[in-house]
């Protein structure tokens, strides 16, 4: 993951620590004990923007073979065909895009006589993308066997695109859930917020003793538990 965004991730941790701390204890000592949270956050957080990342390399490696496909149309081998599907990419994906960045070094080790098939498998492996893997797979069968590339590489493309389409609809029809659910999340924060500006002297019994730290204790966990809850039931994996 980019380091950017693991920066940006911890200090949103960070920040819903701290408001979180002050809403239920009203200490740095409250803060304290909830900082674990921030790693909870960030590996949740980091499993969300992973999925986003292999969802989108699926969706630019459905055009990286397709292109591939109009260059070995095109009379192209193999290993140029994967040169010339680098530069049709380049002109659909700005610079940086990860199925380039791939791509490249797909092109790299061709240069370097390392065998097609194996640069494939590498790239398949490290995506841990299901598409990719079992391209690579269907690939080296058919470049071992000589089976028509062209044609197999055309197939699949269409299967993919497919596959992309429903998980599109999927990823459209509960973004609305979702939405709803993290309002949902908010709401009991924002509700004691409320209070604590509108009618502090109600809550002050909660704060700074014992019995209150335990009500409080209590009242937390059962937020956590229902955050935690909601997160599954909108949880669709696509």
């Amino acid at each position: 993951m980019i380091e950017k965004e693991s920066i940006r991730i911890i200090i949103e941790g960070f920040i819903g620590v701290i408001i979180l701390g002050f809403l239920f204890y009203r200490s740095i000592i409250g803060i304290i004990f909830l900082s674990p949270l921030i790693i909870l956050y960030y590996q949740k957080k980091r499993k969300v923007i992973i999925a986003k990342r292999k969802l989108q390399l699926n969706i630019e490696f459905r055009d990286g073979i397709n292109s591939l496909s109009a260059a070995l149309s095109a009379g192209y081998s193999v290993e140029q065909g994967f040169t010339e599907a680098l530069l049709d990419l380049k002109s659909m994906y700005p610079k940086g895009a990860m199925i380039i960045n791939e791509f490249a070094y797909i092109t790299k080790q061709i240069q370097m006589n390392i065998p097609v098939e194996k640069a494939l498998r590498d790239f398949a492996s490290r995506s841990g993308i299901e598409d990719i893997i079992s391209f690579s797979e269907v690939f080296s069968t058919a470049k071992r066997t000589g089976g028509d590339l062209t044609k197999i590489i055309k197939t699949t493309t269409d299967i993919i695109s497919n596959k992309i389409e429903v998980k599109r609809e999927i990823v459209t029809l509960i973004a609305a859930k979702k939405f709803e659910a993290n309002i949902m999340k908010i709401v009991p924060a924002g509700i004691l917020c409320y209070l604590s500006l509108s009618s502090p002297e109600m809550l002050k019994p909660l704060y700074h003793n014992l019995f209150g730290i335990l009500i409080m204790t209590f009242i937390l966990g059962v937020y956590l538990c229902s955050y935690k809850l909601i997160d599954k039931i909108v949880d669709i994996e696509v």
